[in-house]
């Protein structure tokens, strides 16, 4: 069986390896999506294919969606290359069960795949008509929250964010400079008005992808690529509006023990591949069931039945906001930043794994959510915290069959201590003047800052999971040897002092020298970190 359009005809087979099917017009549905083209997605890795591609899909199978996605890439077209073009844009959902079972599902809803690469000068034509259509509604957005980014830690812009404010729309590279290029050919097409829906795990999403929109027009209108027209039309919300979103769903890497299994039920070519960006992706994704996408209602174009998807929730910004502060900001995300980095130390691949069979990383997490989190969190009203992160200790971390790694969960975590600590930080010091009773979140950023030296528990290098601040961090930390803490002087210092990480001066909070009293028990010596995790768990 090969998952192509021809491959998917022969539905028997398909069907007695268990595999549902798509029950729409696979072809009529890409065909409308080509020709008018209503929703457009940028970043089309994992997340989005089980997610996004998944709710779609739902829509299409109900009948209150009449065409596919338009699939956009702009920084791994490998990707496109290796992933959606061999297998005809389909993809395999693999929805995997605490109790071990799974759901098998063809998805057809990815309609077609794009580069957004400038120098293509075919798919930036593409790219160019599909902008231009007046059909389009909105364009939704899964390119991790360093897709946002223009400027780095110290406020400079990244080399190619400034080639791209040099060099102008024609020549484009970032996301967000494909963006606002796109959206001068949509202001020239007609003005006409469209959504932007940044679908990332980060706070205030769209208020983000907005700043960065209005950051990329400014410099271009400055530098006369772009007129005042447009300028007037991007800041518009009522024609370019930004709608905030609370996503959530575990999307591990695509586990070689599926690929093997597919293969065993007769479906050919299902092995992941290791992109040379390092994107970690397989024709199927396998994913946990429990997702929740709250979306503010807010579409000048109009938009699908999106309401009637699997885990969706329309609401107004407010309630967005607080949903996201909710999960972001203290129930789940927290648990993983905390925790992940520390588990890499600790030498634990799974995370599920070191939860079920560590009783003091079990406690951290607990800590951090229940004891340290949910006294300070808003209640979203559509949502229960109490009932989210319950789920999350019942179900959902638990389940050793995601096979989520401690060390995906350390990628990237230098662009997200800031949400996932700062703000619980501060509301502990609107609360009671300081955060000094805070103890699982220091620990955690002590761990995080442990895990940065890449040296594990026993004394072996390991290599640190990608992130834009290793280079920088681990020269800040380069003089201190794990079994001298005579070697720690004052190295955290900028870091933890440093507001556009935290935003907020952890010093000044209460918890910096905590951090550092933490830090420097976890370098003492081998098992220190063990050590030093089981005393500030069990002291209260």
């Amino acid at each position: 069986m090969k998952l192509t359009r021809n491959g998917i005809k022969e539905r028997e087979a398909w069907k007695k390896a268990g595999i549902d099917l798509p029950g729409y017009d696979v072809e009529a549905v890409t065909e409308k999506a080509k020709k008018e083209p209503g929703w457009v997605h940028f970043g089309i890795g994992n997340i989005f294919r089980v997610f996004i591609g998944g709710i779609a899909d739902g829509l299409l199978e109900e009948g209150v969606l009449d065409r596919g996605i338009t699939c956009v890439e702009t920084f791994d077209y490998d990707v496109v290359d290796k992933i959606y073009a061999p297998y005809d844009n389909l993809g395999l959902n693999v929805i995997l069960h605490g109790d071990g079972t799974r759901e098998y599902k063809v998805l057809g809803a990815l309609a077609e795949a794009v580069k957004a690469q400038s120098s293509d000068t075919e798919q930036w034509n593409r790219l160019k008509e599909i902008f231009a259509a007046k059909s389009l509604q909105l364009v939704s957005f899964t390119i991790t929250e360093k897709g946002y980014a223009l400027q780095k830690a110290d406020g400079t812009w990244f080399p190619f964010v400034e080639a791209d404010i040099k060099n102008g729309p024609d020549k484009a590279t970032g996301a967000m400079a494909v963006l606002v290029a796109m959206l001068n050919e949509r202001y020239k097409a007609g003005k006409y008005p469209i959504a932007l829906v940044s679908m990332d795990n980060c706070s205030q999403n769209g208020a983000k992808l907005r700043e960065s929109v209005l950051t990329m027009t400014e410099e271009w209108h400055k530098a006369g690529f772009v007129d005042d027209g447009f300028v007037d039309y991007v800041t518009d919300e009522k024609v370019v509006a930004f709608p905030w979103t609370m996503i959530d769903k575990i999307t591990p890497r695509p586990s070689e023990q599926i690929a093997a299994d597919l293969e065993k039920l007769g479906v050919e070519d299902m092995q992941p591949v290791i992109t040379g960006k390092k994107t970690y992706i397989a024709p199927f994704v396998n994913a946990e069931k429990p997702q929740y996408l709250v979306i503010e209602d807010s579409f000048p174009n109009g938009r699908p039945a999106l309401e009637k998807g699997f885990g969706v929730y329309m609401a107004d910004r407010n309630t967005v906001n607080l949903s996201e502060r909710m999960k972001v900001t203290v129930c789940l995300n927290p648990v993983h930043s905390a925790t992940g980095p520390l588990g890499v130390v600790l030498g634990y691949d799974l995370f599920a794994h070191m939860l079920n069979t560590n009783e003091d990383m079990m406690k951290m997490a607990r800590m951090v959510a229940y004891d340290e989190g949910l006294p300070v969190v808003a209640d979203p009203g559509i949502l229960s915290p109490q009932a989210f992160v319950d789920e999350l200790f019942n179900d959902r971390f638990p389940n050793e069959y995601l096979g989520d790694t401690n060390l995906r969960l350390a990628v990237d975590v230098s662009q997200m201590v800031g949400i996932r600590f700062g703000e619980t930080v501060k509301a502990y010091v609107k609360k009671f003047g300081d955060a000094s009773r805070l103890t699982a979140i220091p620990l955690g950023i002590a761990g995080w800052l442990r895990y940065m030296l890449a040296v594990d528990d026993e004394g072996n290098k390991f290599e640190l999971a990608p992130d834009p601040m290793n280079e920088e961090i681990t020269e800040q930390l380069g003089d201190i040897v794990i079994g001298k803490p005579e070697t720690f002087k004052d190295q955290l210092k900028p870091i933890l002092s440093n507001e556009r990480l935290f935003f907020t001066d952890l010093y000044k909070d209460g918890v910096g020298e905590k951090i550092e009293d933490m830090f420097r028990e976890m370098i003492a010596g081998p098992g220190a970190v063990k050590a030093t995790i089981h005393k500030y768990v069990n002291e209260k």
